[in-house]
């Protein structure tokens, strides 16, 4: 018996070895690189001049760096929460056995099949004041109607939050109505006896029930967070001035146009130990309850 169970155990382990070896390479690989570039005073080259913490010195001192981060936990907070709580009425109203529900579910659900490109320049062409909603309003006869976001640097941050939750609000109306649908039919029996009012029922009983598939939405809505950059480009690259600048566009920016590696090696450095430092004690959290 313990023979078979080792040449099982040997089969899968050189299945997953080509994953691994992708996993090790191009990922582990490609990271303690970038860390390693960002200690030298690489420039349009990789260079092995060693200068220490010179760059994330520069960094942590530079305007638009700043900016970009800002911009990121304002965008990132905002987008996680509008799109996780209209992700959930949505799925509550399609729940509620609503005629047409394939159409509206697939109308729901279309935004998410479209890139962040074509959702970008959707929104940008919808937001822009002489061809959008502005002149919309002016044409109906509100010649004072104003919807000039996109061009104000204290609101253009929000209109990226506007597209983003209109993009991703569909995969989490798709997640929550699953986990609804999985709901036993004997718990809604038992809320209507006791006559618990609808909305209370979903806060209290149906929400902390969705707990796992709201938090897998929550991740796959953080993933989209971090790798915010062709949204932005296609809206506004990153305007007006720097209002809507990002740390993923910092990068590419830094990386390809300004040609200084070491500097951009040094933002996806931070980066990525800013998520290590999130997702950490998540997967630390989530361990300990698998374990007690």
């Amino acid at each position: 018996m313990r023979r078979p169970r080792l040449l099982r155990h040997a089969a899968a382990a050189l299945a997953l070895s080509p994953a691994t070896l992708i996993v090790l390479v191009v990922y582990v690989g490609c990271a303690i690189w970038s860390i390693r570039i960002s200690m030298t005073a690489s420039r349009i080259l990789p260079s092995d001049r060693f200068v220490g913490l010179r760059q994330y010195e520069t960094l942590l001192a530079n305007t638009r760096w700043e900016v970009s981060v800002v911009n990121l936990a304002v965008f990132g907070g905002l987008f996680v929460l509008l799109a996780l709580a209209l992700g959930f009425l949505l799925a509550i109203l399609i729940d509620e056995k609503v005629r047409g529900e394939n159409l509206f579910r697939s109308l729901f659900l279309y935004p998410f099949s479209m890139s962040f490109i074509v959702t970008g320049l959707v929104w940008q062409w919808l937001l822009n004041p002489s061809l959008g909603i502005q002149k919309l309003g002016r044409d109906l006869g509100f010649p004072d109607f104003r919807f000039d976001w996109i061009v104000d640097q204290q609101m253009v941050i929000f209109t990226v939050v506007i597209a983003a939750v209109w993009h991703g609000a569909g995969l989490v109306m798709a997640i929550a109505l699953a986990g609804l649908r999985g709901i036993d039919a004997e718990i809604w029996k038992a809320i209507r006896v006791d006559g618990i009012p609808t909305w209370r029922a979903y806060v209290s009983v149906i929400l902390p029930m969705l707990g796992g598939s709201l938090a897998t939405a929550t991740v796959l809505l953080a993933i989209s967070v971090v790798r915010l950059y062709d949204l932005v480009v296609a809206m506004t690259n990153g305007g007006p001035g720097l209002a809507s600048e990002v740390p993923a566009k910092f990068v590419i920016d830094h990386l390809f146009d300004r040609q200084n590696i070491g500097l951009a090696t040094a933002a996806t450095t931070v980066m990525l130990i800013t998520v290590l430092a999130v997702v950490a004690p998540w997967l630390y959290a989530q361990q300990r309850g698998r374990t007690a």
